[in-house]
């Protein structure tokens, strides 16, 4: 039997024993006037195979097809074990670019929008499926609609920081069997301050009379434990103390978790659904200036990651390679990350977690403004509403995301401008909504309305700039407004943003520096600036640009461009496969001394 790609359980902090992992080899086909079901791709065999979930643009999907694909056809056959005849079959789907609908034994079961956000169809009792599970999905990825896409070219080849497109489904698929009345993935905030994990726990089907118990456990057993019997309501709140001897801080480099063990019991007292989790002990926080983690400044040093690979785009060829990610950042002195125009799988965000890594999460919304100048096109004889899905999107990424404590902050959208007088006021629009779903949905982290150019949400928490000024005097130069509280402002002379009024302040794009002895003259990269002439030069300038925000003692942490090389932008610490660019532990010695806002902890 072949070896299944990428077998690691896909949800890490909501776990059931009992699933199926369904990558590896399907039918496939390329629809390429998006005609399918009107030829009956739904009822016949399809004419070829990928291994998924490895895009069909990739190499790791055996396909590698670069051109546009107005929509694609998945085939598999699942056998449905026998045992879950009783139970509610589950089909979920971590991510599917960009518009997916599912049939299984010739009926539709679900359908969705948005390339990065997981959903799940339900496929009703195990015993009506008669054993067989006939899957079907055709992925739709419409050139011409306007579409949150993050990095992906709109044209056919790779330009400026554009690279190959992704469509379809690019993360693991998979089906479990749940109980008619269940549990869903739970709310798991910290609160430091009272020592004690705070979950809301939600059910499938509510109904009075049942009981939901959680336990918190450490290496050394049981740390206390809550439960609570049901009226029916929509959540249930359970409070888990942890004494001041069972106390463990998760904090940068040191990624503490406590694990959680969740079961529901029917009114007889059968175990009816059972769950782990996990959770970290952790607070973030603004005093000033300042952000703070448990209450300590913490200066963020920030590597900018992408999450690209070369075989497989945007989704990693093993787990191994997600940690080994955070790993070597952590080796050249980077304690935390933004994720970049991609929501990165769950699975990082666990290695994140288990390591102490920093990490801010983001939304792909580049692409959106595709179109722009037309607030909607036309598909199917209905209006595509770019800015309606995004939002959606965006609620189920908050959604999934909510528990990791390694996510210290979020940011839904990436350089926004408004600089097109007629689609202002929409960008406003979901600026702000964007930013009021964040901080609905979570009050305990950080929301940055825009990372760089136009700040448009006056109670935004956190304002930023880019800044890729190679030279570090004048690079200083331009971020010595802060001083004064008036900071370098992306389109101050065209009036993007609105007034800063004292938040923490970073710069969250600089660097970038374009470095690639392996190219030569006619190959074709670019990074910012001029190349160095030696290594010694790329050492100097990365410790003056760093030295230049790590001395600015209003200044609580910057973002260097980037993690790695990503096909023609070439500016990365690393190669694009991974192997050594730069003397890493130069790198680390650069960003580990105190920051100036760090000595000023009182």
């Amino acid at each position: 039997m072949a070896k299944i790609p990428r077998p690691e359980y896909p949800r890490p902090q909501f776990v059931r024993e009992d699933w199926l992992n369904l990558n590896g080899d399907w039918q496939f086909e390329i629809d390429t006037g998006d005609s399918g079901l009107a030829r009956g791709l739904l009822n016949r065999e399809l004419s070829g195979k990928i291994r998924v979930p490895f895009c069909p643009e990739c190499k790791l999907s055996g396909v590698e097809y670069l051109d546009f694909m107005e929509a694609v056809w998945y085939r598999r056959e699942v056998t449905v074990p026998e045992s879950w005849g009783d139970r509610r079959v589950q089909l979920n789907f971590q991510a599917v670019d960009y518009e997916a609908t599912v049939w299984v034994n010739g009926r539709e079961v679900g359908r969705h929008r948005g390339g990065y956000s997981p959903f799940s169809c339900d496929l009703g009792f195990g015993r009506d499926l008669g054993g067989k599970a006939t899957i079907v999905v055709r992925a739709r990825d419409p050139r011409d609609w306007a579409k949150p896409c993050g990095k992906q070219s709109m044209i056919y080849e790779n330009y400026g920081c554009h690279y190959p497109r992704t469509t379809g489904i690019w993360q693991t698929v998979w089906m479990e069997p749940v109980a008619p009345t269940s549990l869903k993935r739970p709310r798991i905030t910290p609160c430091l301050q009272e020592k004690q994990f705070r979950i809301d726990q939600h059910l499938v089907n509510p109904q009075a009379g049942w009981k939901i118990v959680a336990v918190l456990k450490d290496s050394h057993g049981d740390v206390s434990r809550a439960e609570v019997v049901t009226g029916g309501d929509f959540a249930s709140t359970l409070i888990l103390p942890v004494p001041a001897d069972r106390l463990r801080l998760w904090q940068p480099g040191d990624g503490q978790l406590y694990d959680i063990d969740l079961s529901l019991f029917a009114p007889g007292g059968e175990l009816v659904d059972h769950a782990t989790s996990y959770a970290g002990m952790r607070s973030v926080s603004i005093d000033g200036l300042k952000v703070k983690i448990n209450g300590k400044t913490v200066f963020q040093r920030q590597v900018l990651d992408q999450g690209y690979y070369p075989d497989g785009l945007l989704t990693a060829p093993t787990d191994e390679a997600l940690m080994r990610d955070i790993t070597l950042a952590m080796r050249a002195g980077f304690n935390a990350a933004r994720l970049h125009q991609k929501v990165f799988e769950e699975r990082f965000l666990y290695h994140a977690d288990s390591l102490g890594y920093l990490v801010w999460g983001e939304y792909g919304d580049w692409g959106y403004r595709q179109g722009t100048r037309v607030p909607s096109t036309v598909v199917d004889g209905y209006r595509h509403q770019p800015a309606a899905a995004m939002m959606t999107q965006w609620l189920e990424v908050l959604e999934r995301d909510y528990s990791h404590p390694a996510i210290i902050g979020w940011c839904p959208l990436n350089e926004t401008s408004q600089s097109i007088e007629d689609y202002m006021t929409t960008l406003d629009d979901v600026t702000r909504g964007m930013f009021l779903a964040a901080k609905l949905v979570d009050n305990t982290r950080p929301v940055l309305d825009s990372s760089g150019y136009s700040h448009r949400v006056a109670e935004a928490d956190i304002y930023d700039c880019h800044d890729y000024s190679q030279d570090p005097a004048k690079f200083a130069v331009q971020q010595s407004g802060l001083a004064a509280d008036d900071p370098f402002q992306n389109g101050r002379d065209k009036h993007w943003s609105i007034p800063y009024r004292g938040q923490p302040y970073f710069v969250s794009e600089f660097g970038g520096i374009w470095w690639n002895p392996k190219a030569g003259e006619k190959d074709f990269s670019w990074g910012y600036g001029e190349r160095p002439k030696s290594l010694d030069e790329f050492y100097t300038r990365f410790k003056g640009l760093c030295d230049v925000l790590l001395d600015n003692p209003k200044m609580f942490g910057y973002c260097y461009t980037q993690l790695t090389d990503v096909f023609q932008e070439q500016n990365g610490v690393l190669f694009f496969d991974r192997s050594m660019k730069f003397d890493l532990a130069k790198l680390h010695a650069v960003q580990s001394r105190k920051a100036a806002i760090e000595t000023l902890e009182a």
